[in-house]
């Protein structure tokens, strides 16, 4: 006969929370972290595979890196908890916020990312030297969720009583910083915007001839990108990600090829107050209801 005393009942439930503890307990051995596909998968997984090694170390678990489709893949993958981290810009960090009913944390940010910058780019031959000369032109952003490429450079433009949709004869949207700038160089629109740190990366490896294409306009300054956890995460776990972002240290082989990677001088401590300014930007250009 069965055992169905209160006691033996009682036992196999504890039992039965032990095991899916446990269970939880292997699954979290692994830490996954995405990132917003500002550039192709093989320069995403270059960039971030050496920081991804880096936080193995410092968290003692599996750490895999996962490039997602775009934009708002990075965004859904956290809020529903897909991944772990993501590395995302200041619109997509507000798009997640929103997502979430307000359940994303910036934990941890690039020094550069407290003054970050959009660039405008044409052919030099095009005769496009200010904002007011993009008027009739075919003109492209990267994705429709990127800071950097497209929301903060609208906004500018907005500011400057630019409106893209009307006053621009094509409005075209690449999807990524390179693709951004593949686009200008390939004549298939005559100007772009993007993110500054991609433009210099690509001057600096000769992979752009500033003498065909150069920057025209740099924007004023705003907060961007960040590393964000879901505020789920348990509190210790989150601060020793923190620390870890922020013990990367320029002075190591290590620390020096993760930030030099990651287009960074080094990692500080963010907060949600300081993207507010993305989202109020976000809202006077119709692009956050």
């Amino acid at each position: 006969m069965v055992d169905l005393s209160p006691a033996r009942v009682l036992r196999a439930v504890a039992v039965c929370a032990a095991l899916w503890a446990s269970g939880a307990s292997f699954a979290q051995a692994v830490f996954r972290v995405t990132t917003i596909p500002e550039e192709a998968a093989t320069e995403q997984m270059r960039m971030f595979g050496p920081i991804a090694t880096y936080l193995e170390q410092k968290l003692g678990m599996k750490v895999e890196f996962t490039p997602v489709s775009d934009y708002p893949a990075a965004v859904e993958a956290l809020v529903n908890k897909n991944v772990d981290m993501a590395w995302l810009g200041g619109f997509t960090f507000i798009q997640a916020q929103n997502r979430s009913g307000g359940k994303i944390i910036p934990i941890a940010q690039r020094e550069e990312d407290t003054k970050f910058q959009s660039v405008f780019i044409a052919k030099t031959s095009s005769g496009i030297k200010t904002l007011a000369d993009l008027k009739g032109k075919q003109v492209s952003f990267g994705s429709q969720s990127s800071t950097s490429g497209h929301l903060m450079p609208r906004s500018f433009l907005l500011q400057a009583n630019i409106d893209p949709d009307k006053d621009f004869k094509r409005v075209a949207y690449s999807g990524a910083h390179d693709a951004t700038i593949a686009a200008v160089v390939n004549g298939k629109v005559e100007a772009a915007a993007l993110d500054i740190t991609v433009w210099n990366k690509f001057v600096k490896e000769k992979r752009v001839d500033t003498k065909e294409v150069n920057v025209f306009y740099t924007t004023p300054g705003y907060f961007n990108y960040n590393w964000s956890v879901h505020a789920d995460m348990p509190a210790a776990l989150r601060e020793k990600v923190t620390r870890a972002l922020l013990d990367i240290n320029p002075a190591t082989a290590q620390g020096k090829e993760i930030l030099d990677l990651n287009r960074a001088t080094r990692y500080i401590p963010t907060q949600a107050s300081n993207y507010k300014g993305i989202e109020a930007a976000a809202r006077s250009a119709g692009l956050l209801k």
